[in-house]
């Protein structure tokens, strides 16, 4: 396993460093001046011109990514030229914001969907299963800006149980319990939106998964052994089906870490997702280059992660 691993590890060098040339071409390719911005505009042209020729903006392509890939190797992901500090600097101010919302409705959404799509399985064409299906395919057919909307005009406007948007409350400097408190408030609304779609779309997947195990022969005979009805379930089903809910919790792991761009706007939530945006807009090169770049590690460790699951989750998996 940790061979493996090792060798999984060694292969991502390659496809980062194809993902890095791909994103840099493609960023430095867009017409205008990103550093338009940074320049007072009382500046006479030549010197304006100068300064850009000093930062390296005229170097040739090739010049310019093997000045950035040296720098992001030693950790030195460039500087923002929106934020005037350092990239690892802007995005480390943010991520923490986005693992804490991405974790909560992550652990919400399989707290929830996981039991449900059991339920559902052993209980096929049910009451349950028929209410829950429903429920999943309308979870999966809201659009986050609309149910977020829903959620802001009950909770927020109608009731004003709960704030609007931010992280803290403005104005109001809280400290120990009740800082925490004040947060977890904030967090109720977006991970809530967050965790609609994730729920749904675990549970269909719970739901077939354990109904493609329950009808297989070792099933049938662990019942004629007269197997309780939750021993069948939870050690010979569930764990077998585990391999197809690892995959699809795995694949949303780097979408959760670079955080819902929809969700983060609607609710102002300072993390990876509206970094990501404001980025953009900025055109801020490298400040978008840092951020794909932690994407492209999230992602390749997530699948990583998956592979090792797998053989935890049942011994017969092997690595070559």
């Amino acid at each position: 396993m940790f061979k493996y691993a090792l060798k999984r590890m060694l292969n991502t060098i390659p496809i980062l460093l194809g993902i890095s040339i791909i994103v840099f071409i493609l960023i430095n390719c867009q017409p205008g001046n990103p550093y338009s911005n940074m320049v007072d505009p009382t500046v006479t042209e030549e010197v304006k011109e100068q300064m850009l020729r000093q930062i390296g903006y005229y170097d040739p392509l090739p010049i310019k990514y093997f000045k950035w890939i040296t720098r992001a190797v030693s950790g030195d992901l460039g500087y923002s030229i929106a934020y005037k500090q350092p990239v690892i600097d802007v995005i480390k101010s943010r991520i923490g914001n986005t693992v804490l919302l991405g974790g909560a409705s992550l652990f919400l959404s399989v707290l929830i969907a996981i039991p449900i799509g059991m339920i559902s399985s052993v209980k096929r064409y049910s009451i349950f299963d028929y209410v829950s299906t429903v429920l999943a395919f309308i979870g999966l057919s809201i659009p986050a800006f609309f149910f977020g909307m829903l959620l802001i005009k009950i909770f927020a406007v109608d009731l004003k149980v709960l704030p609007v948007s931010g992280m803290v409350t403005v104005g109001k400097n809280y400290i120990g319990i009740n800082h925490i408190i004040d947060i977890f408030n904030h967090m109720i609304l977006p991970t809530i939106v967050l965790a609609m779609i994730n729920t749904a779309a675990f549970m269909r997947y719970t739901r077939s998964s354990m109904i493609n195990i329950i009808s297989q022969d070792y099933i049938r005979t662990a019942k004629a052994k007269g197997v309780s009805s939750v021993g069948i379930v939870l050690k010979h089903a569930f764990k077998n089906a585990l391999i197809p809910i690892i995959t699809i919790i795995s694949l949303e792991l780097p979408a959760l870490f670079s955080g819902a761009l929809l969700t983060e706007t609607i609710f102002v939530w300072p993390g990876i997702g509206r970094l990501n945006y404001e980025s953009v807009t900025n055109r801020d090169y490298s400040l978008i280059m840092g951020l794909v770049m932690i994407f492209a590690v999230v992602t390749l460790l997530s699948n990583l992660i998956a592979d090792i699951l797998y053989a935890v989750a049942d011994p017969r998996v092997k690595y070559e």
